[in-house]
């Protein structure tokens, strides 16, 4: 007797159906065939111990499976639940008539419950795509596949509710979500607020300007002056997500099996902070079944590397390509998979080793080697990415014992979003620029060439200041977001000034 099941295959950021074909025949064997890996090979024994435990006998039968198209590999032991079904099909426990019409996935621990798997929204995008009229999922995942309308999505708890359900015997009724009323209701919930901080107005005055353009930014101050405290704060002043952003931020995550349970979309911008001894793998993506790495799920969001100094140089510089395209490909033997990761970069860093270079109270112990060499582990060709060098200065007494709270999240961000609609209308015929931080070189003569006074004050930072040649352009760049926080059409003598203060890394003798 033949039977098939339909299950699902992700690679990268999209899902492959596969086709499970079961034969049963004379004979006690078992041979699963169509490029399984380790995982699906040992699903055998899985399926037995679960089938059984779970109030059925396991038929005495040879049983042939292929898993279609076999040039496809099969991996992770999200096949077990298709395999189990299409195995107690054969033996007429399962009737026939809903399986055609149902994808199902997921894994079987030994007593038959159901194991959350990751890619579950994909497949279900999958599903709706080929015309199934039914999504079987673990209950862990119910939420997330649930996201695709015009889809039953059923969330099941152990096999057996499955075999009740085809067998028209109830056991699971489909999940719905409000998606858009649960995205937009989260969208304005915040874990920390700017109001929180305590002065370094100069400071969050910056982190406005790199928000409202998308400019990566890299902070640098002594110990305890508030860049990681700022930094967590950027998401809340950032523009909401759009529903399109959101879906394809949920994607990546649900690959990566980095949804909470009971999650459907994701709502807010994410902020990742990987630590500085991460590897390059973790950090852009790979493995033998690539997965995406923190700059992938920074996706839409931020990516906070602090302590900058303190990551490997050769993490350091695999940044350079996804800062710069915006997408990460990584190729196999076989196959290559590609994740988009246009994220926000921030760093942070101290002046120096002991962190105490410039500091208006505490003398610092480093050599001028010492501060050389730690500022020259950051390359020239990552900071040529980074837009805005803030430098920090901790508070001072009255500072810190000050009681009034400072401008709330909220009222930056409205200014913020402002900024960006204006960006927005300029950029509509550009492909692939969305905000001044991803202006090219004709865009940037086009649209942010400075007036008489401003092109004056250039020059004189250029020579003065001893401004580097790739200081230039990001001045720009920075210069026309800051006219567009002041609904300026041309940037100006002002603009062009805050831009250059911005730029502390690039001053001849800094660090010196």
């Amino acid at each position: 007797m033949l039977v098939k099941v339909y299950g699902a295959s992700v690679r990268g950021l999209s899902a492959i159906p596969v086709t499970i074909e079961v034969n049963a025949s004379r004979g006690i064997k078992f041979f699963l065939v169509g490029l399984p890996d380790n995982a699906v090979k040992e699903s055998h024994e899985r399926i037995v111990a679960a089938v059984e435990n779970s109030g059925f006998r396991f038929p005495s039968k040879q049983f042939v499976v292929n898993m279609a198209p076999a040039d496809i590999r099969k991996e992770g032991a999200g096949y077990d639940l298709p395999l189990a079904i299409g195995i107690l099909a054969t033996d007429e426990k399962v009737k026939l008539e809903k399986l055609s019409r149902t994808m199902m996935l997921g894994e079987l621990s030994l007593d038959g419950s159901l194991q959350p798997v990751k890619g579950a929204l994909l497949i279900a995008i999958k599903a709706r795509e080929m015309g199934f009229e039914h999504l079987i999922v673990p209950e862990q995942n119910v939420r997330e596949a649930a996201v695709v309308n015009q889809l039953k999505v059923y969330g099941a708890r152990h096999i057996s509710e499955v075999v009740r359900f085809l067998n028209d015997e109830g056991g699971l009724l489909p999940t719905e979500v409000d998606t858009r009323a649960e995205f937009y209701a989260q969208q304005t919930e915040f874990d920390f607020d700017f109001a929180d901080v305590k002065g370094q107005e100069h400071v969050k005055r910056a982190l406005e300007v790199a928000a409202a353009g998308g400019h990566n930014v890299i902070m640098i101050g002594p110990p305890g002056s508030g860049k990681s405290m700022m930094a967590k704060r950027l998401p809340s002043i950032l523009p909401p997500l759009s529903l399109a952003e959101s879906l394809e931020t949920t994607q990546i995550h649900s690959v990566a099996g980095k949804l909470e349970r009971e999650s459907s979309l994701i709502a807010r911008r994410p902020f990742r902070s990987p630590h500085h001894t991460i590897s390059q793998i973790a950090l852009v993506g790979g493995g033998a079944n690539p997965q995406p790495g923190e700059v992938s799920l920074a996706h839409n969001g931020v990516l906070f590397c602090d302590e900058l100094p303190e990551f490997s140089r050769s993490v350091l510089e695999v940044l350079r390509q996804p800062l710069e395209d915006r997408q990460i490909n990584i190729s196999r033997a076989k196959y290559s998979v590609t994740y988009p990761c246009s994220f926000m970069f921030v760093a942070s860093m101290n002046p120096c080793p002991c962190g105490y270079y410039n500091h208006p109270t505490k003398a610092c112990v480093c050599t001028p080697g010492q501060i050389h060499r730690y500022l020259h582990k950051i390359s020239g060709p990552l900071l040529d990415r980074i837009d805005l060098q803030i430098e920090i200065t901790p508070l001072s007494f009255e500072e810190l014992s000050r009681t009034a709270p400072g401008e709330c999240s909220a009222v930056i961000r409205e200014r913020v979003v402002r900024a960006r609609r204006i960006q927005e209308q300029r950029y509509a015929d550009s492909k692939g620029v969305h905000c001044n931080a991803q202006m090219t070189s004709r865009l940037l003569r086009e649209y942010a060439a400075p007036d008489e006074q401003g092109v004056e004050m250039l020059r004189a930072a250029m020579s003065r200041l001893q401004l580097s040649a790739r200081a230039y352009d990001r001045i720009l760049r920075v210069a026309r977001t800051i006219a567009d926080l002041d609904g300026k059409e041309t940037v100006g003598l002002p603009h062009i000034a805050e831009a250059i203060g911005y730029r502390n890394l690039d001053r001849a003798g800094w660090g010196e």
